[in-house]
């Protein structure tokens, strides 16, 4: 199993969020991760733009996004933007993908909801071919891409969604290189995630990508109280709230994995059909935090 960690670009301690993410992308290569996972918040400084630079400045480790909301920008329009970035990176960029939530895409943008499946299909259809280096032509129902891009020397980065639910997994499974699953715990990464995207793959390789709260901790239960108040309203998102009752749940604390290095350790290695562990570092504690670095490189290693 990979192990990997996740950085968001709210995290910058009052530096520019460009400066703080060369900085921050620099310190976890130099500390030996290969890969990290970014977030993409809908108030957040656009994230493709931050590692256009930040890919230009460090080198030696890859970055996928977890993950781009497709409802606001046409699949031609993100196909360039993967592409270029991939280009400026030689290859070192991961592209994920995801629905977003109804507050944020009715609520905030005035874009429809519905049809998500339908929706996410569509884009893909669209987006898929122009990564490869061929014309589009995917008329659809909620999204409709035709044309060519001419971007020399760029690869195509490896495509992953967000999806939970069967319909999204198998769809995912068809067609991508995988999911990016949060707050979905051992049995139903397990027993729902990994089977229902490999029984739709029929023998193509994908993966689970299973990002998870970590702390290394010896202060257990002030950890969980924090997990609790920092990732409250994961409890409360359908999608997430889902998946924590499929678990047996009661919030997100239950799903943040604590302890010290021999507990998160095993919990780490106990996640059944799980191909990378994306940590989710929450601690407020900086020492704490080294510490559950320091564990996730050894796990890695």
């Amino acid at each position: 199993m990979q192990i990997s960690i996740l950085s968001s670009l709210s995290d910058t301690g009052g530096r520019s969020p460009i400066d703080a993410t060369v900085q921050t992308l620099a310190q976890l290569r130099d500390e030996g991760f290969r890969r990290v996972w970014m977030t993409q918040m809908p108030y957040e400084p656009d994230l493709l733009t931050v590692l256009a630079v930040a890919f230009r400045e460090v080198d030696g480790i890859e970055v996928g996004s977890g993950v781009i909301p497709i409802q606001n920008q046409h699949p031609m329009l993100l196909a360039q933007r993967a592409l270029t970035l991939n280009l400026i990176s030689r290859g070192r960029f991961i592209l994920g993908l995801g629905m977003t939530h109804q507050a944020v895409t009715e609520g905030m943008w005035g874009i429809p909801w519905d049809k998500p499946v339908r929706r996410l299909r569509e884009y893909l259809d669209g987006l898929q071919p122009l990564l490869a280096g061929r014309p589009a032509d995917a008329p659809g129902e909620t999204v409709t891409t035709r044309g060519a891009l001419q971007i020399p020397g760029a690869v195509a980065p490896d495509v992953y969604i967000a999806a939970l639910g069967p319909q999204l997994l198998k769809l995912a499974g068809r067609h991508t290189a995988g999911t990016v699953t949060w707050m979905t715990g051992p049995k139903t990464l397990a027993e729902h995630v990994a089977p229902t995207l490999r029984d739709a793959a029929a023998g193509r390789k994908v993966n689970v990508v299973a990002a998870l709260p970590v702390s290394v901790t010896d202060d257990v239960d002030g950890a969980r109280a924090q997990a609790a108040k920092q990732f409250a309203m994961y409890g409360q998102l359908p999608s997430y709230r889902a998946m924590l009752d499929r678990e047996g749940y009661a919030g997100p604390e239950d799903a943040a994995i604590i302890g010290d290095e021999t507990a998160v350790a095993e919990r780490i290695r106990a996640l059944d059909g799980v191909d990378e562990y994306v940590g989710v570092v929450f601690d407020a504690s900086p020492e704490t935090r080294a510490r559950t670095r320091a564990l996730l490189r050894r796990l890695d290693a």
